[in-house]
């Protein structure tokens, strides 16, 4: 059974800093991109990033330059650091891991996790 967790949310000041985690785990087949998307109160869930095994990442155009997403391989383990967040980045933070196995790609989510970024 895959699970996917994420972690790293939390309450930040404006301008500060977060760095959340997305992990996978049991028995996958090849990765094939992994997503970040996030959900602020009353809005639609709306795509942040998508990370490949390489560590190539598109960005959405509002966190360009202050988000990065990086990947270790090793680890299962997906990254997102973000800098001088705004309050419009509060939102719950998914991860999407898209697995290819048996001849097509799964998508598993998490659970989220909450960033606030308040005063």
């Amino acid at each position: 059974q895959v699970q996917v967790v994420e972690s790293g949310g939390g309450l930040v000041q404006p301008g500060g800093s977060l760095r959340l985690s997305c992990a996978v785990s049991g028995s996958i087949g090849k990765i094939m991109a992994i997503r970040w998307y996030r959900q602020a109160p009353g809005k639609e869930r709306e795509w942040v990033a998508t990370t490949t095994t390489d560590n190539t990442t598109n960005y959405e155009d509002s966190v360009k330059a202050r988000f990065i997403a990086s990947i270790d391989n090793a680890k299962r383990r997906l990254y997102l650091q973000m800098h001088s967040l705004k309050p419009e980045d509060t939102a719950v933070y998914f991860c999407d891991w898209g697995i290819y196995r048996g001849g097509r790609t799964y998508d598993y989510w998490g659970q989220g996790t909450q960033v606030t970024v308040s005063t």
